[in-house]
């Protein structure tokens, strides 16, 4: 801070050394008042010459102590312990004092200028104190698609070196404003509007806060960013419309793909697991009948070998087996008695075992009646034995 400045040694007015000419001014008048009623008593009494008046030059004496012990008194000054002082003498940065009582001397020599260091302070940039009271100038920007977007922020900082504060920077605020407005339009121009507008505002914020504390930084202005508040960030208000259509849109077509997706999810494991299976199970067939056809063959050779050694005994015995394999499987017998055979087939067990299951069938569907199945049961195991003895009777008679 310079002298010709007019502001110079009034910004300590309320707490700092009073108006020296004033003080000696006030000082005179009332030392000269009492000089001239002591000089007009002596003139004007009753003859007493006692007294003599106090010298002229002790009085000045007394007078310019005074003054200097109150001049002297106005150099002390006190620093708290978020504060720094800056002592200037006739303008110039001398030191920068710590916390704590300290003394510089007086005016017009010296001056201290008390700094705050741990207050925050806030610029808006795009707004003031309101959101919707926008700032179009500061708010309106380019992105690198070539879209015009409408952003509000607000950037906190505080103080790191006093004197670079002081001494570089006429208006702090707008300084920092400007190069908050300078650092968002670069970072903003180098990337996309839906970067910027969503997905990616916290890197714009990070971005645009390195590259503000670095344009500070060259202009040593003593201050340090402490954090980049996006307040909104949206398209001009007269494409507002369209562009929320465009958004709706782009969530739908988002939402469709993330249906797809579940879908594919839930029917490519269903069929992998299907195909897996089916492969599981071919294997288990081949497996299977690869095994039935090693066995089959390792029994014909057997075969082979016994009927080679007896193959009329071989015949009969594989003739036989085939008979009871067969006629085990079925429910009805035919006997032909004109061949005169004397070899008789009747499956009377599975003849029973089929009236059986009829029975416990009817018995089911009609549950009114049980007590009918027994005797039916015993009436047809009876007939089936009769017809057995009769046919065995009449081919005895025939063969006779």
């Amino acid at each position: 801070m310079g002298l010709n400045d007019p502001q110079w040694g009034n910004k300590n007015n309320n707490g700092g050394p009073p108006d020296l000419e004033e003080i000696l001014r006030k000082l005179n008048a009332k030392i000269a008042a009492l000089l001239s009623g002591k000089n007009g008593s002596n003139r004007g009494g009753s003859g007493d010459t006692g007294g003599s008046p106090m010298p002229k030059g002790g009085s000045l004496g007394l007078i310019a102590v005074v003054v200097t012990l109150i001049w002297l008194g106005s150099g002390f000054y006190i620093v708290d312990e978020s504060q720094r002082g800056v002592v200037l003498r006739f303008g110039k940065q001398v030191e920068t004092t710590e916390p704590g009582p300290r003394w510089h001397i007086p005016n017009p020599i010296e001056s201290v200028e008390i700094v705050n260091l741990s207050q925050v302070r806030t610029v808006e940039v795009g707004y003031r104190e309101n959101v919707k009271n926008k700032i179009l100038k500061e708010s309106l920007m380019l992105t690198d698609d070539e879209n015009i977007i409408d952003i509000q922020f607000a950037v906190q900082y505080f103080l790191r070196d006093p004197a670079e504060y002081l001494f570089n920077n006429r208006n702090p605020d707008e300084n920092v404003r400007q190069a908050a407005e300078t650092a968002i339009r670069e970072v903003v121009g180098k990337n996309k509007m839906d970067f910027v507008l969503y997905e990616g505002r916290e890197q714009v914020a990070a971005s645009a806060t390195k590259l503000i504390q670095d344009i500070l930084d060259r202009y040593k202005s003593g201050i340090v960013i402490s954090k980049l508040t996006m307040q909104n960030a949206q398209p001009p208000e007269q494409v507002q419309a369209a562009f929320d259509d465009a958004v709706k849109a782009g969530q739908d077509k988002e939402r469709q793909k993330n249906e797809g997706q579940s879908y594919a999810n839930d029917v490519i494991p269903r069929a992998s697991g299907t195909a897996a299976r089916l492969i599981q199970e071919a294997e288990g067939y081949r497996q299977s009948v690869i095994a039935n056809a090693e066995g089959d063959a390792s029994r014909f050779k057997q075969i082979l070998v016994e009927y080679e050694k007896a193959p009329a005994v071989t015949r009969d015995r594989m003739y036989l087996d085939m008979m009871q394999q067969v006629m085990g499987n079925v429910s009805k017998v035919m006997v032909d008695q004109k061949n005169g055979s004397s070899l008789l087939y009747l499956p009377l067990d599975k003849l029973i075992d089929n009236s059986r299951s009829a029975t416990a069938n009817s018995a089911d569907a009609v549950p009114a009646t049980p007590a009918v199945a027994p005797a039916t049961t015993e009436g047809m195991d009876a007939t089936a034995a009769q017809r057995a003895r009769d046919a065995l009777l009449g081919r005895d008679r025939s063969a006779r």
